[in-house]
């Protein structure tokens, strides 16, 4: 079946994406407009606004109403839906509630999500497929003493993850005895807030893995690829922050190895659409299975550059009904590819939001360079929403060029209005190890001494203009002391500006 019309469950540069995608498709896009972002860019970009802002539920947000989302569908009778990622891309009672309702659910089946959603389940499917596992519980841990025997059978470090988590929520290591009670507690508490589900279970903690993800699609009738692998080691409290394809740790024969266990994963379940399936990567080239993300992933761009295949439109044909075009010997890795986030946070005060109204947004334009946002100039950033606000994805023929291509785009990429990790993403640059492809999930706290870079001349410049600009206030007060405006302090990237 053709699909002509499509509903998408989602907002920001996600929903934007969709949206170009299914414009490039003939298919007409409906999005849903909130209360707490009424001018927001994707709104203007889509064919049709739903509008759920005549209404504000904090407990039950708009994007997380299955009722009110799915009754919208109807009224406006729109064919499909795609939730994009987060909200309820992985929740199987919403693509349940989509097939009952004879709405076509962008994604995999409500059972597929279930069973890799739940990260016990999925296990043990690894385990049945033979796939590598790291040891611990065979399933959720009923207690605190529970998890101690099995602790003292595999040895400290242990971790404690959400049965039904993700995103590195409902996570605790326990590295001695004595603390596992109180992570036990922490873990628990922080997956039912989470996830309504309180469950957790136990693994070996691997201390300084890499963490290599591979990017799925299969049909309706059985077909399955994998598109390479992405590397996603350089992460801050399991939150990644930038990504790469592919990996420079993977040689052929492994990237083989873990794309044949990928697929074995996916197939344990009768997978259709994009998935992703995650991996731990040792030292010795050990890999063990982690989870199975059952939806588009933030990070999907880098796939796309390096394969030339668009992810979302695969996705709709795939909900189509339709064969995959390609088989895994079609599947070529041209190049290297990497994203970068750019989060509205302050990093010199531990990466906490930063809120505010973007008054300027600008980003160099060229072949090699792709930007994802949905924001603008005079964009708000909230507290309500997640605070990524750009994807910075650049290509290039080797991995030495691609981080030419990127320390230029960083430098040339300036908001101003809200602080961001645009400085983070300077000070991994500056890394010789990170250049040099050395590194793990433990580089931020071993590899960082500050998490931010500054050109070594900013503060001298910073305080030359402060004081000139000081100086000039004087003098117009002197002149016309009723028409005094406060003095400015430069930005640092307006300095260079000045200085050319």
């Amino acid at each position: 079946m053709k699909i002509k019309s499509l509903l998408i469950a989602n907002r920001g540069e996600i929903a934007i994406r969709i949206i170009r995608t299914a414009r490039k498709m003939g298919i007409r896009s409906y999005v849903i407009k909130t209360i707490k972002e009424p001018n927001a860019w994707y709104l203007e970009e889509a064919d049709e606004i739903i509008d759920f802002s005549e209404s504000f539920d904090d407990n039950l947000p708009e994007f997380l109403d299955i009722d009110r989302i799915i009754s919208s569908a109807k009224e406006h009778k729109v064919e499909a839906i795609h939730p994009g990622y987060g909200f309820l891309a992985e929740n199987p009672d919403f693509a349940r509630r989509c097939e009952e309702e004879r709405i076509i659910f962008i994604g995999p089946s409500h059972d597929a999500i279930y069973r890799m959603g739940h990260k016990t389940i999925a296990k043990e499917l690894a385990r049945k497929h033979n796939v590598p596992l790291l040891g611990g519980s065979p399933g959720s841990v009923a207690n605190a003493e529970e998890a101690r025997k099995i602790a003292h059978k595999i040895g400290y470090p242990i971790i404690l993850k959400a049965a039904a988590g993700g995103g590195g929520r409902g996570m605790r290591v326990v590295e001695k005895e004595k603390d596992i009670e109180r992570m036990f507690t922490l873990a628990t508490n922080e997956a039912e807030k989470a996830f309504n589900n309180p469950d957790v279970f136990l693994e070996r903690f691997v201390r300084e893995p890499r963490h290599i993800e591979f990017q799925i699609l299969g049909d309706q009738h059985g077909n399955l690829v994998h598109l390479g692998e992405r590397e996603c080691s350089i992460q801050r409290k399991h939150q990644k922050l930038l990504e790469e394809s592919p990996s420079p740790a993977l040689d052929k024969k492994l990237r083989k190895k873990m794309g044949d266990a990928a697929i074995d994963i996916a197939k344990s379940v009768d997978y259709y659409s994009a998935g992703t399936v995650e991996f731990l990567l040792d030292e010795d080239n050990s890999f063990s299975f982690m989870e199975m993300n059952t939806r588009i992933q933030v990070e999907h761009p880098v796939t796309e550059m390096v394969t030339g295949i668009d992810l979302i439109e695969q996705m709709i044909l795939i909900a189509e009904g339709k064969k995959l075009a390609f088989t895994q010997e079609d599947i070529k890795l041209n190049g290297w590819a990497i994203e970068w986030r750019i989060n509205a946070e302050d990093v010199q005060s531990g990466f906490s939001p930063s809120l505010g109204t973007i008054e300027k947004i600008s980003w160099p334009e060229n072949e090699h360079i792709r930007v994802d946002t949905g924001v603008r100039d005079g964009s708000v950033i909230t507290p309500y929403y997640d605070s990524m606000i750009a994807k910075l994805i650049v290509h290039a023929e080797t991995r030495e060029k691609a981080l030419q291509q990127s320390s230029m785009a960083i430098r040339k990429f300036w908001i101003k209005g809200t602080k961001t990790t645009l400085a983070f993403c300077r000070a991994v640059l500056q890394n010789s190890n990170f250049r040099k492809g050395k590194f793990n999930t433990s580089f931020i706290s071993k590899e960082l001494k500050l998490t931010y870079h500054a050109e070594p001349d900013e503060a001298m410049l910073a305080a030359f203009f402060a004081t000139y600009d000081y100086a000039r206030g004087v003098q117009q007060f002197e002149e016309k002391p009723l028409q005094l405006e406060k003095s400015k302090v430069i930005a640092p990237w307006v300095l260079k500006k000045r200085l050319r």
